[in-house]
């Protein structure tokens, strides 16, 4: 018997697209937020958050989370500009704020948590995202997802990524739910597939977004090609 189901966030739940234009965006707003004159061009830092630290934040396979906002005070100390922890917080805030427009949740994405909560279902959230945790759950409380959520994890508060076990196995620590009897549903097929069926999940993949095209991978147990077909997927999985 199923008892919980957890997703991925970006391309599960929310869709999320790189558009390079906004990384410049984002550090432009960044160095507005700080408040100072003398401050470098946008377009400087990210040509060199581009050419030194981009590659870092995309390694195929790595499972130790990037420290984020150390990666930033690096960033601007390149350019001779040392912040205080506040003037930082306010850098990544504002940056993150400007990337609003990549992030869009799926329509009926509210629908099918409710609906698995309506079939008295735990739910969780397993994402491999490198902003400070603080900004990523308030991104799910102004979409409405944290309210439908029992459990969020994100690898910047816990230093690894998926596919390492240790982020899902806190994941159902905090749902109090095996993972014989919880189902996991993701797009990528190495970190989502193979890191949830490694801990013994039954796993989903989502086709709903993208279509994860990664050769000699992990293969799920089950495909959706629509969010309401996970509901279908757990309810076949419990005999309804």
């Amino acid at each position: 018997m199923i008892e919980a189901v957890l997703f991925d966030w970006g391309d599960t739940l929310m869709r999320w697209e790189w558009e390079a234009p906004l990384l410049e965006t984002g550090h432009r707003a960044g160095l507005a937020a700080i408040g100072r004159d003398g401050m470098p061009e946008a377009d400087a830092l990210a040509t060199h958050f581009t050419e030194t630290y981009l590659p870092f934040l995309w390694l195929p396979g790595a499972v130790e989370e990037i420290e984020y906002p150390g990666l930033v005070r690096d960033l601007l100390g390149h350019f001779g500009v040392e912040v205080t922890d506040a003037e930082l917080a306010r850098f990544l805030e504002a940056e993150h704020e400007a990337w609003s427009p990549a992030r869009r949740l799926g329509v009926t994405t509210h629908a099918l948590l409710e609906s698995l909560r309506a079939h008295g279902l735990a739910l969780g959230l397993v994402s491999n995202a490198f902003d400070p945790p603080w900004l990523l759950h308030r991104d799910l409380e102004r979409m409405g997802v944290a309210e439908r959520l029992d459990a969020a994890v994100f690898s910047s508060e816990l230093g690894k990524r998926k596919p390492h076990p240790a982020i899902f196995e806190r994941a159902l620590a905090e749902l109090e739910v095996d993972a014989e009897r919880a189902v996991f549903v993701g797009d990528q097929l190495v970190a989502d597939v193979g890191g949830a069926s490694g801990v013994g999940m039954t796993t989903v993949q989502a086709l709903w977004f993208r279509a994860d095209p990664s050769e000699d991978a992990p293969e799920p147990d089950y495909q959706a090609f629509t969010q309401v077909d996970v509901l279908n997927v757990v309810r076949r999985l419990n005999g309804a």
